[in-house]
């Protein structure tokens, strides 16, 4: 039988441990990358983003003085298919816009008789992915708001899709 020639050198203590530190090493590098490769794209782009901060910036500075927006304009202009004739709110050729006048927690600002103060889109938008950009506003406007919806603040939401 052999004996163990003290010569021939066999796994030390560090060894161990520097080959343990550099698979764990790579393990965790592994499932640090598989987040990024499982997740799926965005479908929404940061064009359609800009676009939608674009479009919300000009509304605001056409329509507001001091974050105070002039509603009856706004709706005169956008409302009853207006913004189809607005061009400078349009997108790219594949690129829809929806423009709508919301009350603090998200629901769709009304006015006494139920119908929208402001819902408007070049086509009508049916749950695609979509970019959107909200602006706070203080809503001036010569219509009667539905009861309980006299906060000092509305929202003004610009959707943009393809």
């Amino acid at each position: 039988m052999g004996h163990a020639r003290p010569d021939v050198r066999g796994q030390t203590t560090q060894d161990f441990v520097v080959g343990i530190g550099v698979f764990l090493l790579a393990v965790a590098l592994v499932f640090a990358a598989i987040p990024s490769i499982a997740t799926p794209a965005d479908p929404v782009g940061d064009a359609e983003r800009g676009q939608a901060d674009r479009i919300a910036d000009r509304l605001v500075a056409e329509f507001a003085t001091h974050n105070e927006l002039d509603g009856d304009r706004l709706v005169d202009e956008l409302g009853a298919d207006g913004i189809e004739h607005r061009s400078e709110l349009e997108g790219g050729p594949a690129d829809e816009v929806g423009v709508r006048l919301e009350r603090l927690d998200g629901t769709a600002l009304e006015r006494a008789d139920g119908s929208p103060v402001l819902e408007a889109e070049t086509a009508p938008y049916e749950g695609q992915p979509a970019a959107s950009s909200t602006r706070l506003v203080a809503l001036e406007g010569s219509f009667e708001l539905e009861s309980g919806a006299n906060e000092p603040a509305s929202r003004l939401v610009v959707r943009v899709w393809k």
